[in-house]
């Protein structure tokens, strides 16, 4: 796994980035997956929402959160009075990893070693657009950021430094409000996520 450094290229732009990032071979996620699903939004945003991978329905259209997750992330940026149009969605890596069960592809988490082989893709599009805040979205993209040991449950919602923003900060993936079978419990889970997203708004 020789990783996708070789095939980001020099002073990019977000429109040349998403074109390399499909010829890009520095991990095996690309020879399972449709497609690269690289971020969306525009240069000029000042938030930056960074998920774990793309899932079955971004995998097939070719756009970040436009699956189930991405509607909840919908709901909750409206409910936070967040223009979903005016922040940058991406995700840490590029290709949907999946395991077969019959006719549906489930969700794998991606292993270290391809979410570091997938790292310079992520970090090119955080150059260009140079945001204030970056939101770390569940636990693989907020450990992508400040290492292995981070804990979203003890740091979640607060207010973290980080080279590549003037703050961060680290909430639960949406998808964990989808897992949450209880009805009531799954609404607290929603609210509080929400409020994240409101505190990330007070850091711009």
């Amino acid at each position: 796994m020789s990783g996708a450094e070789a095939w980001v290229p020099p002073n990019p732009t977000l429109p040349v980035l998403r074109e390399a990032v499909r010829l890009c071979e520095g991990c095996d996620l690309r020879l399972h997956a449709t497609q690269a699903v690289f971020g969306q939004g525009p240069r000029t945003a000042r938030m930056f929402l960074i998920g774990e991978q793309p899932g079955n329905e971004e995998d097939l259209k070719g756009f970040p959160f436009v699956g189930p997750a991405g509607r909840i992330l919908d709901q909750a940026l409206e409910a936070a009075s967040i223009d979903r149009t005016s922040v940058y969605l991406t995700n840490v890596v590029k290709h949907f990893k999946f395991e077969d069960r019959g006719k549906r592809r489930l969700h794998k988490r991606p292993l270290v070693t391809e979410i570091r082989a997938c790292g310079p893709w992520l970090e090119a599009e955080v150059q260009v657009v140079k945001p204030r805040v970056i939101v770390c979205l569940g636990a693989t993209a907020a450990q992508a950021l400040f290492g292995s040991a981070f804990r979203v449950t003890e740091k979640r919602g607060m207010p973290l430094e980080h080279k590549w923003a003037w703050h961060a900060l680290a909430t639960i993936h949406p998808s964990a409000v989808l897992r949450t079978r209880d009805k009531q419990a799954r609404h607290a889970e929603y609210s509080r996520f929400v409020d994240d997203l409101k505190s990330a708004v007070k850091l711009l």
